[in-house]
């Protein structure tokens, strides 16, 4: 049996990285999941190569119309609704005083208000279920700040703080809410030019070399094993909680002169 054999999975962001990771484990594992992305021609192959357990959906998270159409077309397609992922995500860097309000604006949007949204869209459908789990991926910089990114800063400590409001208001309901915290993962995140990615992750490793005790950037494969347990019934006792995946880089300090 999988791990989430009868359960439906709606995932936003699902086109690359993290999101990708996670609807093809879900799949893999049983659900039915709902393809999210306003990428769509990425998100259409990654629903397609998991077949008929899989369906695609526009989704600009900032949208309330749309978190809407999606609740309707994942539940129309699959009967009901009993994940959430709220992995969509945005970054944008910049120093403080150099930051534009659009900018900030952009962000928080993206990273907060759409978390918002989609928690909002899925209580009704997950109450019908009979419960369900919804998993807000925030970052270890929701847990540390880090300079010139205050608006991904800002963003991922409100979906900290929002995941345990919501869990305290759903408990009721059966519905657990719970936030994923990465640390430094091979993602697109805040690479859009494909010529870049390799550069960009050869930093990431060279950085996550030197300050986490795992010595390696983590794979969104990692990640997704983390979403999977907390998806799954193996976590009913699990909400209200933050879950780091970051290689041990925010334990703490190693003493001077270790390295």
């Amino acid at each position: 049996m999988g791990r989430l054999d009868g359960k439906v999975a709606l995932i936003s962001g699902a086109a690359r990285g993290m999101g990708r990771a996670e609807a093809r484990l879900f799949a893999a594992e049983g659900a039915k999941v709902a393809v999210c992305d306003v990428r769509d021609a990425e998100g259409k192959v990654v629903a397609e190569e998991i077949g008929a357990d899989a369906i695609y959906q526009h989704l600009d998270v900032t949208n309330e119309d749309e978190w809407a159409a999606a609740v309707a077309v994942t539940t129309n397609a699959f009967g009901k609704l009993n994940v959430l992922v709220n992995n969509a995500g945005i970054a944008e860097a910049a120093p403080l005083a150099e930051l534009t309000l659009d900018s900030y604006r952009r962000v928080t949007e993206v990273n907060q208000t759409g978390v918002f949204l989609g928690m909002r869209a899925v209580v009704e459908p997950m109450t019908a279920a009979g419960g369900g789990s919804i998993l807000n991926i925030s970052s270890i910089d929701g847990m540390i700040g880090m300079n010139h990114i205050i608006s991904y800063v800002a963003s991922k400590w409100a979906v900290r703080g929002m995941t345990k409001t919501a869990a305290m208001e759903l408990a009721s309901r059966g519905i657990r809410v719970n936030s994923i915290h990465p640390g430094f993962i091979h993602t697109h995140l805040s690479v859009e030019d494909e010529s870049h990615l390799a550069a960009t992750h050869a930093l990431l490793d060279a950085h996550t070399a030197k300050l986490a005790p795992m010595r390696r950037t983590g794979e969104p494969e990692e990640i997704a094993n983390l979403a999977l347990f907390l998806a799954s019934d193996e976590s009913s006792y699990s909400t209200g909680s933050e879950f780091v995946a970051d290689g041990g880089l925010i334990a703490g300090y190693p003493p001077p002169g270790v390295s």
